[in-house]
């Protein structure tokens, strides 16, 4: 078929996948904002003023660039079945740019501005790994386990994603326990809700109905007024994206603590975008992707530069959304919205209306489903790698709630005492090394353990020797980045090296009792 074949840019379908993909955009951009405005406390000219309009911005690019590669596809094939890849903030690290780097920069500086530049010098650090990535993603893949991958991005969703949301569910039960049943037996028990409406849209009118009834009998859950609703119209305006240069750059004197974070969850998403491409490709729909890896880093860097702190990426599902008909053009009208919404102050009265409570249900449901997701896709035996590199933010999460405790009461750690918090069973010290650059930790740890497991000593020697230079240099373990940062522990992984190589060479392996039982074979042969 030559390049005279029209695709059509808009289809019956196109309506169904805009109202499903639109609504899914919808609610992370509530999230997103809400995100902004009560945990980081940062004023509302910067949300609605700055940082909105450049990710409306970003996420108008980066689905007109999907809906424009679907045409010049569907063109090449002569197919009218072509559907455009999803696209949009990337949800995972939208909550560990939050959690990870704003949260702890914003609460150390008391400055929530200097919490948004660490975030845009962290996408923009992102971004040059994306697109320098399209071309080296496939080595990166072959290098680290997925255990390792996803364990670490599991312990993140543990930690920083899924507990505060719990925690806010129950202060306020009648809105948060409620709106998470609704998400659950959808999500994961399969229900359906009037005519296919998501459930995400039905938990958040469930919560606002409740919240603004309460009201009625002078309750107030939910923080909702009659008097923040007429405060929100003043968000209405027209407000354009600005150059943030300046901010981008400002950031980079906190690069030590964006490093540890950026250069691994920007692997990360190398290796996520690969799958969701090759699963559009499995639904009939071959995108290069290279082109694709380095769209999501291009429109990223042009975000960060305009004031967005926020990675974008391909989403998974495009399967879904071509199954229910969308083609090129739900992507394209999707764009457009995320623009109205975000140039013209319509995010604020719609959060006026909303209860942030109604909302946290989403994000746990989203920790739940990454958590999940390193015990699902990887073999049972690897359990206890994920296991392993859940450790360090376990450690890196319990060291933040002591130092926002002890800041709340005017002091800190080392004041208090490390000798006396360790008498009473408070292990500052460990959970400061332990949690140290917990993302490289994770996956250091887990990869260790996942070659351990499989009887690749020389593999696990590898990855221990990489864990003792980034130890030594501060990328992990460490508060800062620096020479001799934890030499004992740099020096623990050095040894824990010569011992792997040892088991290489001269290490047997002997099976469980149980086995050993009924297995005619006593021993297995030598390690690689």
């Amino acid at each position: 078929m030559t390049e005279t074949f029209k695709p059509k840019l808009w289809t019956p379908g196109d309506w169904n996948a805009l109202f499903g993909f639109g609504t899914n955009i919808l609610v992370n951009l509530l999230v997103l904002t809400g995100l902004l405005r009560f945990v980081l406390k940062m004023p509302d000219d910067l949300v609605f003023g700055r940082i909105l309009p450049a990710t409306g911005l970003m996420m108008c690019l980066s689905t007109l660039y999907y809906a424009r590669l679907a045409y010049k596809l569907a063109q090449k094939t002569g197919r009218s079945d072509v559907c455009a890849l999803p696209s949009g903030i990337s949800v995972p690290h939208m909550f560990v740019v939050v959690f990870v780097i704003m949260l702890p920069i914003a609460s150390q500086t008391g400055d929530p501005i200097r919490g948004w530049e660490a975030g845009l010098t962290w996408v923009f650090i992102q971004s040059f790994v994306l697109m320098v990535g399209g071309f080296i993603a496939p080595v990166i893949r072959k290098l680290t386990p997925r255990a390792a991958l996803l364990g670490t991005l599991a312990g993140v969703s543990v930690a920083f994603i899924s507990l505060r949301p719990a925690m806010e569910m129950f202060m306020t039960p009648a809105i948060g326990v409620l709106c998470f049943a609704v998400i659950m037996v959808s999500w994961f028990g399969g229900v359906r809700y009037f005519r296919g409406v998501p459930a995400g849209l039905v938990a958040i009118a469930v919560g606002s109905i409740v919240a603004w009834g309460s009201n009625l009998f002078g309750l107030g859950l939910g923080g909702l007024s009659a008097e923040g609703l007429a405060a929100s119209v003043s968000n209405f305006g027209f407000s354009l994206p600005i150059p943030a240069v300046g901010h981008v750059f400002s950031g980079f004197e906190f690069l030590g603590v964006i490093l540890v974070t950026a250069i691994p969850f920007g692997i990360y998403d190398l290796v996520e975008a690969m799958d969701n491409v090759e699963s559009a490709a499995v639904a009939g729909d071959s995108f290069p992707t290279t082109r694709v890896l380095t769209a999501d880093g291009v429109v990223s860097l042009i975000g960060c530069m305009m004031g967005n702190p926020f990675i974008n990426a391909v989403y998974i599902g495009h399967p879904g959304w071509k199954a229910m008909g969308g083609r090129i053009g739900y992507s394209a009208a999707t764009g457009v919205s995320v623009i109205l919404l975000s140039w013209f102050g319509v995010i604020a009265v719609l959060l006026a209306l909303v209860p942030v409570v109604a909302i946290s249900p989403i994000l746990l449901y989203i920790g739940m489903l990454i958590g999940a997701q390193a015990f699902q896709e990887n073999p049972k035996r690897h359990a206890p790698a994920v296991v392993l590199a859940l450790a360090p933010h376990l450690a890196a999460w319990g060291k933040l709630q002591i130092d926002n405790a002890l800041a709340a009461a005017g002091t800190n750690a080392h004041t208090v005492g490390l000798d006396a918090m360790a008498q009473t069973g408070v292990l500052y010290h460990g959970l400061e090394v332990l949690g140290g650059g917990a993302i490289l930790g994770g996956l250091v740890l887990g990869a260790i353990a996942v070659f351990v497991i499989e009887r690749q000593f020389y593999k696990a020697a590898a990855f221990s020797c990489a864990g003792t230079l980034l130890t030594f240099f501060g990328f992990m373990h460490g508060e800062a980045i620096g020479v001799a940062e934890s030499p004992a522990v740099a020096a623990s992984y050095g040894l824990v090296s010569l011992w792997l190589l040892g088991c290489a060479k001269f290490a047997t392996a002997t099976q469980p009792e149980a086995e050993v039982a009924s297995s005619p074979e006593h021993a297995l042969q030598p390690a690689e």
